[in-house]
């Protein structure tokens, strides 16, 4: 109940003023604060030199962002404009066998910037999963694929292969780790899907030809074999209505994002705040609450810019690629949280939808989340920060499944039957807002620091108990209130095509 359910326009007028007010007024606290701490001798290392003519120092604590945008930043233009050139041609020319030029091109590019070594390899590991794969069995495919896995993840074999590729160069290990790990995971999707096909084996070269696909090989997303292999060998290409306005139109944005951090850098120290403990507690509780909001919000974005780049060039050849994440603000469910789409659909498919098929036996749930999570801390790499975040996200999506089980029964379903639809929305929204400050809270361990996040937690349940705490939760039920509205709005979108479609 209550999905469809509207509320009085001046209702929800009132919740997006106390939602704006309250943003604002938060921002112009995290604005003093860095402000306030620009010269400070404790965030030498996080804040640098930017924009003298605005007096402003720029927070380059992300050295991933700053690296893409400064040393490695032709090197990706120059990359992937050549792919983009190479695969016009290909797909104007020789269509039926586009997929065997982007391999070629691939492996010239991962060669030309990782060296022989790495390139072997990486050509080792898909050979092993290639001859595991033969065999067409599951168990055997999930067992040497993640032992792959485990030896890009897992000392001493880590640091044994990462030592034969010789050269230093800024983001040698993000390449190095994130091709391998993507790689693998590439791999068990094609082992997975292989074993399943009943008319023999996709062949060794299908396989290179998904794994060299350059756009995705070092930063992702994943893209299920089943899903490329199908795509990529359509010979009619055609576009759908709209679709290159549609393709520039994203990469505006993508711009224009990228504009926004860079500007939003200058003015809010987002990152290299929450790194000095002491100067945080001078900070209010709205300010805390806003940092960590902001924390969440900005590395959406960063997937949304890395994973929209790489959508757009794959679009423009052709493919339906899985979509950039959902923004954390129109986030109240853990089952939707996710900052990798592509991972998550890998996950979904091969572990978490495998074991806990439709999802309503609360046993088969808990063992298919902790399967999935399992998985997830091997990819993310093992530590006792992995550990943490792991444990509080699984057990926050099962207990979020356990709230619903639980108000699913008869006595809680006559009640909330008798309810106004509207009044039912409200109380739905009231536990949303709680579930809200859950996922932040969970996830601001693995996204800044756990001493942070015990920091934002301890203020706002304990020492900011009750006027910080109900007022923060209020604002964000004013928030959850606008989110449900749009999925209203969407729902009913939906509901009109589809009786568009059956008349």
């Amino acid at each position: 109940m209550g999905v469809k359910a509207a509320l009085p326009s001046y209702e929800l007028g009132f919740y997006a003023l106390v939602v704006t007010c309250a943003v604002v007024y938060s921002g112009s606290g995290i604005f003093e604060a860095s402000r306030d701490s620009m010269n400070r001798k404790a965030f030498r290392d996080g804040i640098k030199p930017g924009w003298h003519y605005f007096g402003r120092k720029m927070d380059v604590a992300d050295f991933e962002w700053v690296m893409w945008f400064t040393s490695f930043r032709n090197v990706i233009i120059f990359a992937l404009s050549g792919h983009v050139l190479f695969g016009k041609i290909c797909s104007m020319t020789l269509p039926q066998h586009r997929a065997v030029m982007y391999m070629l091109y691939g492996i010239s590019a991962v060669l030309g910037s990782m060296g022989l070594v790495y390139l072997m390899i990486i050509l080792s590991h898909c050979l092993v999963l290639y001859s595991v794969a033969l065999a067409k069995q599951k168990w055997l495919c999930y067992v040497a694929g993640l032992c792959c896995l485990a030896s890009f993840k897992v000392e001493p074999f880590s640091s044994w292969q990462s030592g034969f590729v010789t050269g230093a160069f800024d983001l040698q290990d993000v390449l190095f780790y994130g091709g391998s790990c993507f790689t693998i995971m590439r791999c068990m999707s094609f082992a997975l899907e292989s074993s399943e096909r009943e008319e023999g084996i996709y062949s060794i070269f299908d396989l290179l030809k998904y794994n060299f696909y350059l756009p995705f090989f070092f930063f992702g997303p994943v893209m299920t074999f089943d899903q490329f292999h199908a795509q990529v060998s359509t010979t009619e290409l055609r576009r759908r209505e709209d679709e290159m306005k549609s393709i520039r139109v994203q990469a505006l944005l993508h711009v224009g994002a990228i504009l926004a951090v860079d500007i939003f850098f200058h003015f809010f120290y987002i990152l290299t705040l929450p790194s000095d403990l002491k100067f945080m507690n001078r900070l209010s509780d709205w300010s805390l609450a806003g940092l960590a909001y902001s924390n969440l919000v900005y590395d959406w974005v960063k997937a949304a810019v890395m994973f929209g780049v790489t959508n757009t060039i794959a679009r423009l050849d052709h493919l339906d690629p899985p979509q950039p994440p959902k923004c954390i603000t129109m986030l109240y469910v853990f089952a939707e949280t996710h900052f990798d789409r592509g991972i998550n659909d890998w996950l979904c498919k091969y572990v978490y939808d495998h074991i806990g098929e439709n999802h309503d036996n609360v046993i088969k749930e808990l063992v298919a989340s902790v399967a999935t999570f399992a998985v997830t801390t091997l990819w993310l790499g093992p530590c006792e920060i992995v550990y943490i975040w792991s444990v509080i996200n699984c057990f926050g999506l099962n207990f979020e499944l356990w709230v619903q089980k639980f108000f699913q029964q008869r006595l809680f379903a006559k009640l909330e039957a008798k309810l106004p639809e509207g009044m039912s929305r409200r109380i739905r929204a009231a536990f949303g807002a709680v579930n809200f400050w859950a996922i932040v809270l969970y996830n601001i361990p693995a996204l800044n620091s756990l001493d942070f996040a015990l920091l934002v937690t301890k203020r706002l349940l304990l020492t900011g108990f009750p006027v910080s705490t109900l007022s923060i939760w209020f604002i964000t039920y004013c928030g959850v209130q606008l989110i449900k509205e749009r999925e209203r709005i969407l729902a009913l979108e939906e509901e009109k095509i589809d009786k568009a479609k059956v008349e």
